[in-house]
């Protein structure tokens, strides 16, 4: 018991909130480590296959659990045996599941949050959810963030995320406790801005895939990237942001990955869009979340009451939400005024 490992001065006992791909890859990871995990998953049919196969062949097969990996559904008795929370859940299912959790009258612990998107109605970022619903302390909070596709995280691909937290040690404990020697962890103070990255990286990748999928070429997918970078650092900046974090693995790392790897979901929606598929149908075949969907609009509406200009994530905006035709969205975009780059 005396080597035991520790996260804020407990035993390690991570409670994993979510069995999508992202969420699974990090339950294997920890218990990778030799760590007593346990995933909740909500569907009981979905948490029932998993616990027989001992692997996720729904969101991600061919990963064989470690023997400390437990999945359960029941929220409530997983809860009480846990002694801290990783948040690998849809943003729109954030309030909801974080209200379930307060309901329970257990302790409130620490969330270490894998979820990435802004919520539509109230247009807050993860961060500010759980605060509202669940942690008093935002101390007890961090974000995990980078370019990290759940494919080869569990397949021990070397990868480099960062983790933010107001707290210091929070920050420090929460990267001894991800870090190994493939899954390289660094650390920031600024969790709106890590938030922030997280969420609009997913529409700028909308959009270079759509660029992609009306063979645009590479000069074009180039272009938007780059604005697309400076875009969410305006809106990142205007928000409270510290504009360095865009430049990291959060932001450049994490919207390269997404905007250009086969394996993202949402570049893979613009695609379709770009070659005049429907959105629905997309998303129907899809099978999973695609957060720049969602977050196209949270985040136009953000840039509005904020007086910022996002051209990038507008003409997103307008074609899923407007019914834009793609000729209209590209004319928007290119019709721009001349102006200095230094303007930003």
């Amino acid at each position: 018991m005396g080597n035991e490992p520790l996260f804020l001065g407990k035993p390690v006992r991570p409670l994993v909130l979510g069995g999508g791909s992202w969420g699974t890859a990090l339950a294997f990871h920890l218990a990778s480590k030799g760590l007593p995990v346990t995933l909740w998953v909500r569907d009981e049919t979905l948490c029932a296959m998993i616990s027989s196969d001992r692997e996720n062949r729904v969101y991600l097969p061919g990963a064989i659990f470690p023997k400390s990996l437990d999945v359960t559904s029941n929220i409530e008795k997983s809860l009480s045996e846990a002694s801290f929370i990783v948040l690998a859940i849809p943003c729109q299912g954030v309030r909801e599941t974080m209200k379930t959790l307060s309901s329970l009258g257990a302790p409130r612990l620490p969330i270490v949050s894998g979820t990435k998107g802004i919520e539509q109605k109230s247009l807050r970022m993860v961060s500010e959810i759980v605060s509202e619903c669940y942690l008093s302390d935002p101390d007890q909070y961090a974000v995990l963030s980078g370019p990290s596709f759940a494919k080869e995280v569990v397949r021990n691909s070397p990868t480099a995320v960062v983790v933010a937290s107001r707290s210091q040690v929070m920050a420090k404990e929460t990267q001894s406790l991800f870090n190994t020697n493939y899954f390289k962890v660094y650390t920031r103070a600024d969790v709106k801005g890590l938030e922030i990255c997280g969420a609009l990286k997913n529409v700028i990748a909308l959009a270079a895939g759509i660029s992609d999928g009306m063979g645009l070429g590479a000069n074009s997918r180039a272009a938007l990237l780059t604005r697309g970078l400076a875009e969410m650092t305006r809106l990142g900046v205007a928000l409270g942001a510290n504009a360095t974090t865009f430049s990291g693995l959060g932001g450049v790392g994490d919207l390269y990955l997404t905007a250009t790897g086969e394996q993202s979901r949402n570049r893979t929606v613009g695609v379709r869009l770009g070659r005049g598929e429907k959105l629905e149908d997309i998303l129907r075949d899809l099978g999973q979340v695609a957060e720049g969907v969602t977050t196209a609009q949270s985040a136009h509406m953000l840039a509005l009451g904020h007086g910022v200009d996002l051209p990038v994530t507008r003409a997103v905006y307008r074609l899923l939400y407007e019914e834009a035709s793609l000729v209209e969205v590209l004319r928007d975009v290119m019709d721009r005024p001349m102006k200095d780059e230094e303007e930003f």
